[in-house]
């Protein structure tokens, strides 16, 4: 017997950070505003639908959002309030299913294959979701429903803000066809370009290569690229998806050396481990420094070790020892650091390797 055709949705929250801002304080509704600190250093997190009406758009410099927008109100973030919402939202779509994958505070999939609340569809799913998102947050969500995540996020975004879109699998084809092949996750600015240099503009443009040639092409993500472009996508939704990587960064108001890093290294250091106590029966074995210059290249040192760090001062220690794997100038400025654990291992393996090698 054929298993049944999965149905998954898609839920992302409209503008999170921006919504939340104007629920909560009447006097920013309707208006452009930016979750972002006000400063020459400073990216924008979020922009309301009002600011991006102007190009206002996430990770852009505060300064050009400002000067495309210069009425623009500048809303510094609140991620005590933003993960409040988002357990509430949570809480929600657990009514619904246990198969839930969260992606980060607004966003998240859900297998409603089978479902839990005696709803009789996806889609009736995704409206129930939607509209109790609406009367218990004051908020907004969009939804995608589709046979697979890969087109659940694509239809999420279709009808944005407050959207619902449904891909059923006999519109999968058609859906595809006509999209631009930047549509499809993985292919960036690279890789789109050099999709365009062989002619390949559209996903219909991709599906009249076979796999072999796309290999040949991009080596085995062809194989993926393949596949998406006929609707394909296996990935279950994992609702204990396992950590890859915790850390902390901060952009600094004046770029500096990098002799200098060392008090914003320790306070990132005590940040990432902050967040790594509250993992459970997960060990991480790799620390990872990140730098970014001046120019905006992005340096990244790592080190494994035999033994995992027991604590935030000896985690900023190996993160400053890492400077010296840095073999840029001296007179090199850097406008961010960003101090990460990563390596994750199950504690009991953990455990096992440490006893044998000890």
């Amino acid at each position: 017997m054929a298993a049944p055709t999965r149905k998954i949705l898609h839920i992302d929250m409209d503008a999170f950070y921006a919504a939340v801002a104007q629920r909560d304080d009447p006097a920013l509704r309707g208006q452009p505003i930016a979750v972002a600190w006000r400063s020459t250093r400073s990216v924008v997190l979020t922009a309301s639908y009002e600011a991006r009406k102007f190009g206002v758009r996430s990770a852009m410099p505060s300064a050009r959002a400002e000067r495309l927008c210069p009425q623009l109100v500048f809303v510094p973030p609140d991620f005590t309030r933003y993960h409040a919402v988002s357990q509430q939202v949570r809480a929600i779509f657990a009514r619904h299913t246990a198969l839930i994958e969260p992606l980060s505070l607004d966003e998240a999939y859900l297998d409603v294959t089978t479902l839990a609340s005696g709803l009789p569809s996806a889609t009736a799913t995704a409206m129930a979701i939607r509209a109790a998102i609406r009367a218990e947050t004051g908020l907004t969500a969009s939804a995608g429903v589709a046979p697979n995540k890969f087109l659940a996020k694509i239809a999420s975004d279709w009808n944005k803000p407050d959207g619902l879109c449904v891909i059923r699998p006999h519109q999968i084809d058609a859906f595809l066809a006509p999209l631009p092949v930047g549509r499809l996750p993985g292919v960036g600015k690279v890789t789109e370009a050099k999709l365009h240099g062989m002619g390949i503009d559209t996903v219909a443009d991709v599906r009249r290569h076979s796999s072999a040639s796309l290999q040949q092409h991009f080596g085995r993500w062809g194989q993926r690229l393949h596949e998406l472009a006929q609707g394909l996508d296996e990935r279950p939704v994992e609702p204990h998806r396992p950590t890859l990587q915790i850390s902390s960064e901060d952009t600094f108001e004046q770029d500096l050396p990098l002799d200098a890093l060392e008090p914003m290294i320790r306070q990132l250091a005590e940040h990432t481990w902050a967040s790594y106590r509250k993992e459970r029966q997960r060990v991480a074995c790799t620390v990872v420094l990140k730098l970014k210059t001046a120019d905006f290249h992005i340096l990244t040192r790592s080190l494994t070790l035999a033994a995992a760090p027991t604590s935030a001062s000896e985690l900023g220690d190996i993160a400053c020892a890492l400077r010296e794997r840095v073999s840029r100038p001296a007179d090199c400025r850097y406008r961010l650091v960003g101090v990460g654990l990563g390596g994750f291992v199950d504690e009991d393996h953990y455990q096992l390797q440490h006893g044998l090698f000890a």
